[in-house]
């Protein structure tokens, strides 16, 4: 990412009321240093790697394909269980307002529905409903297609609603949680501001582990009762640096990886590592420089970096286990993780496939040729892809 790419990604949180970007460009314009701090050189941008010629060592088939229209916001593909994992939807929103729901072992789709305003964020969902965000600042959900009702945000947003226990949950621009009734939209509780003067333009983290809502601040990973918003823990996986905004900046990115209630979470371009979320102590963190989330199983965590390698941590020390550097300079997605695989999407709409043992390429596809517009999911048997273009692709491995 370049000067300007990162200036777009970051959003100066709300002074008087308004979120001033503009000021946040020239407080970008008038630190000579950022360049050097952020490791953007000023330079040509770097030339992809040449690939190497494709030889398929695991079996992956397209099964079906769908569209929707261009995708220009940070876009979470949702997942959502309706009675067992052969029975699991997928949730997709495209930059105009589309939402559609999609069987994701068939590709068949649900409903399709027009917000009828500009996206922002989205989608979050359970077996019914849909949520999502709009430029607007409003919070729009849907029930089974139809729209159930909207309500007025104080905060812009750029992550996807989280609807669970009969709640939805909206983590703002400033990384301040509200909490409305799934029902009827009625607000329940909101957290005050929070005190960092730039984050990023980026979806961050927002789940729920056991009985706690899991979100970030700055560089901390938040426990939180989901019930009232108040904070029952609070651990740092990276720590501000520097002495100006732009160099102090350090905010956690989604996605995350959460296995037997610990959370592993990347902060941007400082570090990634991992939480016990019962106990609320840092397990392990380990420096990287990635700008995107992670994804893992039980024993191992994979991510890519900013500079295109792929890298795998064991998951229990943070002990790095491999990494590969074939997809250099390519701007790779967060990977997925497959039973014997992890996949990673780049920007010219390829997606790639390495050993989870070895990091050794394993095959290669292509899409409609447009980068991606969210890491990709795998839900069931089924790999699901989402370009910037609207292309949407279900592979499965053999």
């Amino acid at each position: 990412m370049n000067f300007w790419g990162l200036a777009f990604n970051l959003a100066l949180r709300r002074i008087g009321g308004v979120v001033w970007l503009a000021s946040a460009l020239s407080l970008l314009a008038g630190c000579a240093s950022v360049s050097s701090t952020l490791g953007l050189g000023s330079g040509e941008k770097p030339k992809p790697n040449e690939l190497a010629v494709n030889t398929p060592k695991l079996a992956v088939r397209l099964v079906w394909s769908s569209n929707i229209n261009a995708i220009n916001f940070p876009l979470n593909i949702d997942v959502a269980i309706v009675n067992s994992a052969k029975d699991a939807i997928v949730n997709v929103a495209s930059g105009d307002g589309i939402v559609v729901r999609l069987d994701a072992a068939s590709g068949r789709e649900l409903w399709r529905t027009q917000s009828g305003k500009t996206l922002a964020a989205g989608v979050g969902s359970d077996a019914g409903f849909a949520a999502v965000v709009t430029t607007s600042n409003e919070l729009i959900t849907f029930n089974n297609g139809r729209e159930a009702w909207r309500q007025k945000l104080s905060n812009a947003s750029y992550t996807a609603p989280l609807v669970s226990g009969g709640k939805v949950f909206v983590l703002g621009a400033d990384r301040a949680i509200s909490a409305f009734e799934l029902a009827d939209g009625k607000k329940l509780w909101s957290q005050k501001k929070s005190a960092e003067a730039l984050t990023l333009r980026q979806s961050g983290v927002l789940l729920i582990v056991s009985d706690t809502l899991v979100s970030s601040s700055s560089g901390r990973l938040l426990g939180i009762n989901p019930l009232d918003g108040n904070v029952r823990w609070s651990t740092p996986i990276a720590t501000a640096r520097g002495t100006n905004d732009i160099e102090r900046l350090v905010d956690l990115v989604g996605r995350v990886s959460n296995d037997s209630d610990v959370v592993c979470a990347r902060a941007y371009r400082v570090s990634v590592g991992c939480v016990n979320t019962l106990r609320g102590n840092l397990v392990w963190t380990k420096p990287a420089v990635g700008l995107e989330g992670v994804q893992g199983d039980a024993r191992t965590l994979f991510g890519t970096e900013s500079d295109g390698k792929v890298i795998a941590w064991n998951r229990a020390n943070g002990e790095r286990l491999w990494q590969t550097e074939h997809l250099l300079n390519r701007n790779l997605s967060a990977p997925a993780v497959l039973e014997k695989a992890i996949a990673v999407g780049d920007s010219a709409g390829l997606v790639h496939f390495f050993s989870k043992i070895d990091g050794s390429p394993l095959n290669r596809l292509t899409t409609d040729g447009s980068a991606m517009a969210a890491a990709p999911v795998v839900v069931g048997n089924t790999l699901v892809v989402v370009t910037r273009n609207g292309g949407v692709f279900g592979f499965v491995a053999e």
